[in-house]
C-alpha cells in the first residue's frame, strides 16, 4: 500500500479531486491524505465517503503543529502554503506509524499509468529519498535559477535518512518560504538544489522521463501513443503535471505555456482534452457545473491577451478539440522542431 499526500483549497478542489481519480484508477491500493486548506475542500473530500480519501481540516492541523503560527503570521497566504509541502508529509510520519514511506504530490497532476517506475528507481538506488528535476531543454536553462527540482512530487521513507532530509526541509521552511528569488532560495523549492550534494546517497535523483512531464520538460523528447496511452522517450508517462492551466473565460483557457513552448495540436489534445474532461467531472461530483471553479478569478489584461493570441497560449475548446487561437514563431518552431507526436505509434 502506498500512501501519498497533497494539499488544496475549494480554488482547486476539481484539481485535487481528479488527481485522486486518476492516483486511485492506476494505483487501486492507494491511500491519499489531503489537507484541506478552506471549509469548503474539508467538506468535498469527508462527503466523498472513501476510505482511501483522508482529510484533515488546516484548523486541526494547525492546532497539532502551533509551530505554524509565527510562519502563518509573517508571509502571505500563498507563501504560507508553500511552508506546508514540507511540514504536512513531516506531520504524517511522525503522527502514523502505519506510513512506512509519504509521497508528496502537487493537487494539479494527472496520472496516466502505474506509479511503480518511480518507486522502483527509488528503491533501486537504495535512497530514502526520491524527487525530480525540472529537466529544463536548453532554451530554458536559465529558468534554473528557481530551482533545478520541481516539489510536484517527492517520495521520503521513514528511515534516519529520509526524516532528516524532511526535517531539515522542515525547519527551512519554517525560517524563510517566500515567494522571492534569493541566492539561495525560492519558496519551497529551491532548497532542493542543496539535497544531492548534502545528503548524498540518501537522495536520488528519478530520471524516469515519464514522471513529472510538464509544460516546461515536453520539448526535446519522443512523443508517442497507443492503446496502453502515450510514451515518452519509449517509456509509459507516469503522469503530467498540468501547471498553469487555468480557465480565462468561458471556453477560452490559458494553457500557461507562453514562458515555456506551445504544443502542436495533436499532442495537446492528447494531453488536455482527458485533463479538462477530469476536471468537468470532478467539478461535477464536487457540485459546481464545471472545472471553472477552479478559475481563482484569473483575469488578463489587453497586453497578455495579445501575448496569448500571438502565440498561441489562449486555448479555445470546440466540441472535443482544442484549438489554439493564435500560433506565433515559438508555437511552430516547437510544433515542427522540437517534438515528434505519433498517433496511435505510427510515424
Amino acid at each position: 500500500m502506498n500512501h501519498y499526500c497533497t494539499y488544496f483549497d475549494s480554488g482547486f478542489l476539481p484539481q485535487g479531486l481528479a488527481l485522486w481519480a486518476s492516483l486511485k484508477r492506476h494505483d487501486p491500493a492507494a491511500v491519499l491524505w489531503v489537507l484541506a486548506l478552506d471549509g469548503a475542500a474539508a467538506e468535498a473530500v469527508q462527503r466523498g465517503g472513501e476510505p482511501d480519501l483522508r482529510g484533515l481540516a488546516l484548523a486541526e492541523f494547525e492546532a497539532a503543529e502551533p509551530v505554524l503560527a509565527a510562519a502563518k503570521a509573517n508571509r502571505s497566504k500563498v507563501e504560507y502554503y508553500f511552508t506546508l509541502s514540507p511540514c504536512w508529509p513531516h506531520w504524517l510520519l511522525q503522527t502514523r506509524p502505519e506510513i512506512a514511506a509519504i509521497t508528496y504530490l502537487d493537487a494539479d497532476l494527472m496520472f496516466w499509468s502505474s506509479p511503480a517506475p518511480f518507486f522502483a528507481e527509488v528503491a533501486a538506488a537504495g535512497a530514502s529519498v526520491g524527487i525530480t528535476a525540472h529537466r529544463y531543454p536548453a532554451a530554458l536553462r536559465s529558468l534554473e535559477k528557481w530551482g533545478r527540482y520541481n516539489v510536484g512530487i517527492q517520495y521520503f521513507r521513514r528511515d534516519e535518512a529520509g526524516l532528516a532530509v524532511l526535517a531539515d526541509w522542515r525547519a527551512r521552511c519554517l525560517e524563510w518560504c517566500h515567494d522571492r528569488l534569493e541566492p539561495d532560495r525560492f519558496a519551497d523549492q529551491k532548497y532542493l538544489d542543496a539535497w544531492p550534494e548534502r545528503f548524498g546517497r540518501a537522495v536520488h535523483v528519478v530520471a524516469h522521463p515519464g514522471v513529472n512531464a510538464a509544460p516546461w520538460n515536453w520539448v526535446g523528447s519522443e512523443w508517442g501513443g497507443s492503446d496502453s496511452g502515450p510514451t515518452v522517450d519509449g517509456q509509459p508517462l507516469v503522469f503530467f503535471h498540468y501547471a498553469k492551466f487555468r480557465p480565462l473565460h468561458g471556453a477560452v483557457w490559458d494553457s500557461g505555456q507562453l514562458e515555456f513552448a506551445v504544443m502542436p495540436r495533436g499532442l495537446r489534445a492528447a494531453l488536455y482534452e482527458p485533463y479538462w474532461q477530469a476536471l468537468r467531472a470532478a467539478a461535477r461530483a464536487a457540485g459546481s457545473d464545471g472545472p471553472a471553479v477552479a478559475a481563482r478569478g484569473v483575469r488578463a489584461g489587453a497586453k497578455k491577451w495579445l501575448l496569448r493570441l500571438l502565440f498561441g497560449s489562449a486555448w479555445w475548446r470546440a466540441g472535443g478539440l482544442w484549438l489554439a487561437l493564435g500560433l506565433g514563431p515559438l508555437g511552430r518552431k516547437s510544433g515542427a522542431w522540437l517534438c515528434r507526436w505519433r498517433e496511435g505509434g505510427a510515424a
